[in-house]
């Protein structure tokens, strides 16, 4: 029988698993796959901090559909994951951390960078594993895959003490996985989807509500024929955006806390709302017992655990996305028996009301002359024709972002959804470019999200990435600001950054090319000569710190309770 050691079953266990990629950072724990994966045919991207290597591996996952894989060390190197593990399986991410342990005769002794980090992720994982002997490894590492990319896709970590990586066994890779208490349900059920069906041909005033599962589920196609074919206006979360046209004359733009008014009004008035893959969180419902109250709910999706947790449905329906919507689709002809004779008004009502109260910003009345950051997305909008892929940190920039820039396609934008994690658009950014190099990926930010991981900057000169950083620098925090702002008497406590650092000087540090733009036509010079340049570029964009996200829907109200424009302060 011929033996490998542990740290080659695992490199061995990857290719198995078609790994191209891993992301992280090494030490004494994970020595023993470093000395083996140096000489294999796998990438190893060094980050600069752990956090941000899970970051770059959801970038890459996000803009890829397959999973992202992290090799970090014991102690310090697993615990910095945690935020990372956590914003990815908040927003189904595949991600697979893989994190060095002692030996285990060392465990529970408080040993040199000793955590008990199964322990600590078992909440904020899909799935965790302690491998305990090399021969079990293989096993559990295929198993790990299984889970990540599975049914509702997640994150999962797997620790692997030093002496099992040491140790020797005979490489034996299961070809397939069988978990009695993980079945994930993907197969629609006939008699919920004709109840689907007749709900659909029912209503007169319907809204689609798709969320991420429609762009983990590749569902994308199959909603835009069943929206057209239905002649049904559709609304996307954050997570959504991209799965639905951006451009399209039935896309509403996105709802919720900062959503359109058009797509919030058109929830609000709905009679039906048909949510795919969405979890009716927070941000998107507002007030929850005032949420679509004159709609009946019918709600897609594969986790069962999502549907009736936030809002109760009329029509269940657990599945995958695309399964789902395919059936739905089986049972509608070509030319389906629907509402017809209501759609023309039912639509020219939600033309009127963005006609009433669409997007809109001033360039010209900002006292100082400075640039309006939504004119800085519009820019890159129109410079790029909507072609970009879109990566964005957290704050105001990552709202402007959503609203202004049209995604026409899945998988190009990438955001932290549901943890919301500042410091998450740089690594993320250029794993996405570690994913597909040929592609123009822009990581929008704030001068308070960059500074959080800036430490990438040397990762992306060391592999060469050619991001395009665009730094929306209003010298603030700019979201707890405008609740300052807005509802807290403008004491604007720990919010005040200041002008530093000087970006330009810092990109130069790194040895890469910093641009500033401080005027509106200046902002166009500087998208032009980034987007030109063959390399990675920093622009910093100095704009209004006066700025505010409207519309904005207060904490406790409805969603068509929104504030529309700053005249409308209390």
């Amino acid at each position: 029988m011929t033996t490998i050691s542990g740290a080659e079953i695992l490199i061995e266990c990857w290719k198995r698993e078609n790994v191209e990629v891993i992301f992280g950072y090494p030490g004494a724990a994970t020595i023993d796959i470093h000395h083996h994966l140096g000489a294999s045919s796998l990438r190893f991207v060094l980050c600069r901090h752990e956090q941000a290597a899970v970051h770059a591996a959801e970038g890459y996952a996000r803009s890829t559909g397959r999973p992202g894989v992290v090799l970090v060390t014991s102690g310090p190197g697993a615990t910095n994951t945690v935020t990372g593990l956590a914003g990815a399986n908040m927003d189904s991410i595949p991600v697979i951390v893989f994190s060095g342990q002692v030996s285990r005769m060392l465990i529970g002794n408080d040993a040199f960078q000793e955590v008990d980090i199964v322990g600590v992720t078992r909440g904020i994982t899909k799935h965790n594993y302690l491998v305990f002997s090399t021969q079990e490894l293989a096993q559990c590492v295929k198993e790990a895959f299984h889970v990540a990319t599975t049914g509702r896709p997640g994150a999962v970590l797997v620790d692997l003490p030093k002496d099992v990586l040491a140790g020797q066994a005979e490489f034996l890779y299961p070809r397939k996985v069988f978990l009695r208490a993980y079945q994930p349900h993907l197969t629609p059920h006939p008699k919920q989807v004709h109840k689907v069906v007749s709900l659909l041909k029912k209503a007169t005033r319907p809204v689609i509500y798709a969320g991420g599962g429609v762009i983990a589920a590749g569902a994308a196609e199959e909603l835009l024929t069943l929206a057209e074919r239905l002649e049904i206006p559709v609304t996307c979360s954050l997570m959504g955006l991209g799965g639905f046209p951006g451009t399209h004359r039935l896309f509403l733009g996105m709802l919720g806390m900062h959503g359109l008014y058009r797509a919030n009004m058109a929830v609000q008035k709905a009679d039906l709302i048909l949510a795919v893959g969405a979890r009716f969180d927070d941000r998107v419902t507002g007030l929850l017992t005032q949420f679509a109250k004159e709609a009946d709910i019918i709600h897609i999706d594969v986790d069962s655990t999502s549907i009736h947790k936030n809002r109760e449905v009329d029509v269940p329906l657990v599945a995958d996305a695309r399964q789902a919507l395919a059936a739905i689709l089986d049972l509608l002809t070509p030319a389906p028996e629907y509402q017809a004779e209501s759609r023309p008004l039912w639509l020219e009502t939600i033309s009127e009301w963005h006609r009433s109260c669409p997007l809109t910003y001033n360039q010209d009345d900002d006292p100082d002359g400075l640039i309006k950051p939504q004119m800085v997305i519009e820019a890159l909008y129109q410079a790029t024709r909507g072609k970009a892929v879109i990566v964005t940190d957290v704050g105001q920039h990552q709202m402007w972002a959503a609203q202004y820039y049209l995604y026409d396609n899945p998988r190009q934008f990438i955001t932290s959804g549901g943890l919301g994690v500042m410091g998450f658009g740089l690594p993320a950014a250029l794993g996405a470019l570690v994913a597909r190099p040929e592609a123009t990926v822009i990581t929008i930010t704030g001068d308070g999200s960059v500074l959080m991981n800036i430490q990438e900057l040397a990762t992306v000169a060391q592999e060469g990435l050619p991001v395009k950083v665009a730094i929306l620098n209003n010298g603030t925090l700019g979201m707890v600001r405008q609740l300052q702002d807005l509802f807290y008497d403008r004491r604007y406590a720990a919010t005040t950054l200041g002008p530093w650092p000087d970006f330009v000087k810092l990109a130069a540090a790194f040895g890469l090319k910093g641009l500033v733009a401080r005027t509106p036509a200046e902002t166009r010079e500087v998208i032009a000569t980034a987007l030109a340049d063959p390399g990675p570029v920093i622009m910093d964009f100095k704009v209004s710190p006066r700025e505010n996200v409207f519309p904005m829907v207060p904490a406790g109200r409805a969603i068509d309770e929104m504030i529309l424009r700053p005249l409308e302060l209390p």
